[in-house]
């Protein structure tokens, strides 16, 4: 299943409870209903916090170059938005039946409430995974990265016993080279020789036509 697609209908359900119990605590409390809306939405983006931050600390550990790990940006905005549009068609279809739930128009609800919903789980969710992986690439040994992996791949080759292929390759490299050479030189040789050859004939030539003349 799609990685975002879960944390969507996760968060999804954890609105429409959310709004269930607004509206039941207002309609308890009528005086104190910024709190209770304030606390609910602050247990919310709790809730987001503490996944990113798990996904940002599991991300990093599994991926050591950040060049290769995942875009989970992109994975929480998508659970976001899943997560406001639905709450907000659920919320606004259970105010059809049960009158305390505080729900507006359809159309608000898949827009506007819906884009609240969002970033109340786009925002806290992508400042934890920053802050997972931070603490985590900080706990590594503060070693260069491509160091690391130049001397992990020779100790593979000492490890596996591929010294002596790899002097086998020099030394072959080391014969094409001297092979390479001779060849040079036999081949200067044999132009020497065609063109002394072709000196000594033309000369041979110029004698008998001064002895003919």
């Amino acid at each position: 299943m799609t990685t975002w697609l879960p944390r969507g209908l996760i968060f999804a359900a954890g609105m429409v409870l959310l709004r269930l119990v607004q509206g039941a605590l207002i309609n308890t409390y009528p005086t104190s209903a910024g709190m209770i809306s304030l606390a609910l939405v602050i247990l919310f983006g709790i809730a987001a916090l503490v996944w990113g931050f798990f996904d940002g600390t599991a991300d990093a550990r599994a991926n050591p170059d950040p060049d290769r790990r995942r875009d989970l940006a992109m994975r929480w905005l998508l659970a976001g938005l899943t997560a406001g549009v639905i709450s907000g068609a659920v919320v606004w279809l259970i105010s059809l039946f049960y009158q305390n739930v505080y729900a507006e128009g359809l159309i608000s609800e898949i827009t506007a409430l819906a884009s609240f919903t969002a970033l109340l789980v786009f925002l806290p969710a992508t400042l934890a995974v920053a802050v997972g992986r931070l603490l985590v690439d900080r706990g590594r040994r503060d070693e260069p990265r491509r160091k690391e992996w130049q001397s992990d791949v020779f100790e593979a080759v000492r490890e596996e016993g591929y010294e002596e292929p790899v002097e086998e390759v020099a030394m072959a490299g080391r014969r094409e080279e001297s092979w390479r050479q001779d060849s040079r030189e036999a081949v200067r040789e044999v132009h020497e020789k065609v063109q002394q050859r072709k000196y000594d004939l033309e000369r041979r030539i110029d004698g008998d036509d001064d002895v003919k003349s």
